[in-house]
């Protein structure tokens, strides 16, 4: 039987199955100590088992994105506030290459600014 976690990817139609799909991977593959659990009925990824970042879709957008859990410690462009007090998301259009290197660069920087 199929975890919750992997029933959610399973469940997504495409574009977006293959969106979030590729997001988590991006995610795994940016450092050993991120792990994919299932909180709050969300793909939630931890860094040392501190929640670091979750994956959605956006109501009003329509679009895949990455909720940086201590977003407001990061200064990008690209995230939006929205009504988060310390959260911040990236929205990922799923009709369009994955933006590999921003990801990479906003998580790395997260991890880094949460370790100080």
């Amino acid at each position: 039987m199929l975890s919750e976690l992997d029933q959610f990817y399973l469940k997504q139609e495409e574009p977006f199955q293959s969106c979030l799909l590729g997001l988590r991977d991006i995610i795994l593959s940016t450092d050993d100590d991120i792990t994919a659990e299932w909180k709050y009925k969300l793909p939630f990824f931890c860094y040392n088992g501190k929640m670091l970042c979750y994956l959605w879709i956006h109501k009003k957008f329509k679009q895949p994105y990455i909720g940086f859990v201590d977003g407001h410690l990061l200064n990008d462009g690209d995230l939006l506030v929205e009504k988060r007090a310390k959260m911040k998301i990236l929205l990922v259009n799923p009709n369009e290459d994955l933006p590999f290197e921003k990801i990479i660069s906003l998580l790395t920087t997260n991890i880094k600014l949460r370790n100080n």
